[in-house]
C-alpha cells in the first residue's frame, strides 16, 4: 500500500454500470501505484504526486466502460467515477 484511500465513494452512475469485482480490483491496483490506462506522462505525474502529496488519478475499464479513481491530495477521500470533466483531467497536469 503506497497511500491511504481515505473514505471511498462512488457515484450512482458508476455504481449502476460497473461490476463490483472490477471496482475492487481497480482500487487494489490504484493503492499499489498501478495507474491503469494512463499515458507515461500521467503515470509520472502520479509517481511525483506520491512524494509531493498531490491528487492521484487512475483509469481502468469494467467491460467496455472506462472509469476513473481519484484520490484527493489530502488522502481523506477517493472517488470512483465514470464521467470526469476535462477540467479535472487538466487539474492533474497542474
Amino acid at each position: 500500500m503506497k497511500f491511504s484511500l481515505g473514505q471511498v465513494v462512488i457515484t450512482p452512475t458508476a455504481l449502476g454500470k460497473l461490476k463490483s469485482d472490477d471496482i475492487l480490483n481497480a482500487l487494489n491496483r490504484h493503492i499499489l501505484g498501478d495507474w491503469g490506462e494512463l499515458d507515461d506522462e500521467d503515470r509520472q505525474t502520479n509517481d511525483e504526486a506520491l512524494q509531493s502529496g498531490s491528487r492521484l488519478l487512475s483509469a481502468y475499464r469494467s467491460g467496455g466502460t472506462k472509469f476513473w479513481i481519484i484520490t484527493e491530495a489530502s488522502r481523506d477521500a477517493t472517488n470512483v467515477e465514470i464521467h470526469i470533466s476535462n477540467l479535472m483531467l487538466s487539474l492533474q497536469k497542474c
